[in-house]
């Protein structure tokens, strides 16, 4: 007879079910007490038989959790299928690159406005061109109309895109894996990108480092 889970109380299956604290959940509902961050077998910690993240976990010296032959085996079983998540979902991410933002409203506004600056800069190099007694392009075949000043157009889209993109870190987070990224409170977090629910990949400003870092953690700064 399948289980219970002990969050939500539905029956839980044996495709869905994570074995800790001596219960059974559901993989959404092993998450933590406090932000309700969605936890696995790597990043838990133990209190009074709930789970809570290494942000929100009581303060003692100590854990409830033992090493005992039982658990170790469900969290290196664990570990390796949230490893195939997080692989899979992070490939899937990197894939998308910048694009779900290039025709926003905000980054529309901001190229309409910088071409009607570069055109009224265009107008008066020309007309102070041709207040010197030649008209560029036409009386000199050697000179060109001067050329809208593109770049600037650029600077202003990837400050867009730099800016939705950047978070401010809430707490301490020290990396439990390879591809992870480590961070300290009040660390700029760019070219963030949410993974699924609980993680996002970004990198770190500091350091120039990038991997994976819990959603949970840090604070939007738009």
């Amino acid at each position: 007879m399948n289980p219970q889970c002990a969050r939500c109380g539905k029956i839980v299956y044996p495709t869905e079910k994570v074995s800790c604290l001596d219960k059974n959940w559901h993989k959404g509902c092993f998450h933590c007490e406090v932000c309700k961050m969605t936890l696995n077998m790597k990043n838990y910690k133990g209190y009074d038989k709930k789970p809570y993240c290494n942000a929100h976990y009581p303060k003692t010296s100590f854990t409830i959790v033992a090493d005992t032959p039982e658990n170790l085996r469900l969290r290196q079983q664990s570990e390796l299928q949230s490893q195939v998540k997080y692989k899979k979902d992070f490939e899937e991410s990197k894939g998308r690159g910048f694009s779900i933002v290039s025709d926003t409203p905000e980054m529309q506004r901001l190229r309409k406005t910088q071409e009607q600056i570069s055109n009224a800069k265009y107008h008066e190099d020309f007309e102070r061109a041709r207040g010197r007694g030649y008209t560029p392009g036409l009386d000199d075949p050697s000179m060109e109309p001067p050329l809208p000043c593109l770049c600037v157009v650029w600077n202003c889209l990837f400050m867009v895109l730099f800016l939705q993109r950047v978070y401010r870190a809430l707490y301490d987070y020290t990396a439990q894996d390879h591809d992870e990224v480590s961070f300290r409170d009040g660390d700029v977090i760019i070219n963030a990108q949410p993974i699924d629910e609980g993680w996002m990949y970004g990198t770190v400003q500091r350091t120039g480092k990038s991997g994976m870092l819990p959603a949970n953690y840090v604070e939007s700064c738009n």
